[in-house]
């Protein structure tokens, strides 16, 4: 296949892996006034997501589509965990 649109299908998935973890934003909203979620999701959310980071960034040539895609993963569930202890 060609490698441009390999490129673009992998841009494109990881631009909606990323709004995917923008969910998280309602679930820390609801932690912050006190109807906590479990901390497990966005705890697991955060290994795997610095796992694919990791694993895009040691590659000889870096696979930024994965690098970008699971920043916000880390970043948010990250936070979701943080604020579902701190709000119980």
């Amino acid at each position: 296949m060609n490698e441009n649109i390999v490129s673009k299908i992998g841009w494109f998935a990881s631009i909606m892996g990323a709004i995917m973890f923008v969910a998280y934003t309602d679930q820390i909203r609801l932690n912050i006034s006190g109807h906590p979620g479990s901390v497990i999701l966005p705890v697991i959310t955060t290994v795997n997501c610095l796992a694919w980071f990791f694993y895009g960034s040691l590659k000889i040539k870096k696979d930024w589509p994965i690098i970008a895609a699971n920043v916000p993963g880390i970043i948010l569930g990250i936070i979701t965990a943080t604020t579902a202890v701190m709000y119980k």
